[in-house]
């Protein structure tokens, strides 16, 4: 978990979205065209918020607790930006004074998810927008940041139920954006380029982990085929 470097990200001025309607509608090559691609992306233009749905969360079982809107910019992802990473987190504190911090405007600072050690799992902010979880904007804009509750100096706070939690979250994400399931797409906060952190840490089981991911993108995979209508094509259930 951390704040600095997150005002790198902070800026609210007109940005690429505004510049993505602005472009779109100066190359369409017709008014009709103008007008769908306008019409698809109105709520990106300065102003104007995108509906959302109180409470909504993106991964069936986690509790929605909201993070302050200082720590989080709106966005419409992946259409504005790809997601392509994770960017795994130690809260350096409980779950309880991680939740306090990403409510508080003051700390600049808050990452989409929250696992305990007892492997329930928080979302603050969804996936669509981007969180100020790593220090750089880059990262931020293409990654899913997800924080596990404890210290890295203590391998006892990561547990087998926070580890089986976290792989099925991180699962559901890759599957959900096409991420590999890798070293270079699963990376933690220290790997992020200009931070000063060094979570996970050194008692962080990477090899662990990544067995866990791909163990729970298989179970999805055939729980999926199994799900799906004979002949037909699976409809993915909302919050999946």
């Amino acid at each position: 978990m951390g704040a600095k470097g997150a005002s790198e990200d902070g800026d609210r001025r007109i940005g690429r979205r505004a510049l993505i309607v602005g472009g779109l509608a100066a190359a369409a090559g017709t008014a009709a065209l103008a007008r769908d691609e306008l019409g698809r992306l109105w709520w990106r233009l300065p102003g104007v918020d995108k509906p959302r749905k109180p409470g909504e969360v993106d991964f069936a079982g986690a509790r929605w607790v909201a993070a302050s809107d200082a720590n989080w910019r709106g966005a419409d992802r992946p259409d504005d930006f790809g997601i392509d990473m994770v960017v795994v987190h130690v809260t350096q504190g409980s779950l309880d004074s991680a939740v306090k911090a990403f409510q508080n405007p003051g700390h600049k600072a808050a990452a989409h998810y929250i696992v305990g050690k007892d492997g329930r799992i928080t979302q603050m902010i969804r996936e669509l927008d981007v969180a100020y979880h790593a220090g750089n904007r880059d990262y931020n804009e293409r990654s899913i940041g997800i924080e596990h509750e404890g210290f890295v100096d203590r391998p006892e706070d990561f547990t087998d139920e926070m580890y089986a939690a976290s792989a099925r979250l991180t699962a559901r994400i890759c599957a959900r954006y096409g991420i590999p399931v890798d070293r270079k797409h699963i990376v933690g906060h220290v790997e992020v380029p200009g931070t000063d952190h060094t979570d996970p840490g050194p008692h962080w089981d990477w090899d662990r982990y990544l067995t866990l991911v791909r163990r729970a993108g298989t179970a999805l995979t055939e729980d999926k085929r199994s799900a799906a209508p004979a002949g037909g094509s699976e409809t993915p259930a909302p919050g999946s």
